[in-house]
């Protein structure tokens, strides 16, 4: 079952049990999914449903910090729990010590060196790790592999 399918499984499962936040979140969710779909006219695999979770979640994460700013903890709460919902999506995050390792892996494989190589192994970077580690967590790594 792709991840798609299981996202639209547990709507339904959300609609039976009458979770409305639950269910407003993966519908959230499918809609994104949709509009990538159309705007691209694609079909979307698990490693895209992947990234725009990673993307949403990253939104989530970035209004959570403006309502708290804005003393408005309601809204905060709100967002905190359609994190905790889209975080279901995610694969198994890799620690930071993997993270370093692989991303270390790939400066050797390319030979790159210097900072001037970043964009490249960037580029390499996030298509073999995405979904498996944030990327600003990776792009620190990036740089620590370079500069070392």
């Amino acid at each position: 079952m792709s991840l798609k399918d299981q996202i639209t499984e547990d709507m339904k499962t959300a609609m039976r049990a009458k979770d409305s936040e639950r269910l407003g979140t993966i519908r959230l969710l499918l809609a994104a999914c949709k509009q990538r779909e159309v705007d691209e006219r694609i079909v979307l695999d698990d490693a895209a449903v992947v990234g725009l979770v990673d993307k949403l979640i990253k939104q989530r994460k970035d209004s959570v910090a403006a309502y708290v700013a804005a003393q408005r903890q309601d809204l905060a709460d709100k967002e905190s729990a359609e994190i905790s919902v889209l975080q279901t999506y995610l694969p198994q995050r890799m620690s930071a010590d993997e993270v370093l390792a692989a991303v270390k892996a790939i400066v050797l494989e390319l030979g790159a060196s210097g900072p001037g190589d970043m964009g490249k192994v960037m580029g390499v970077v996030k298509t073999r790790l995405a979904g498996q580690a944030e990327m600003s967590s990776v792009s620190a790594a990036a740089k620590a592999a370079l500069a070392g």
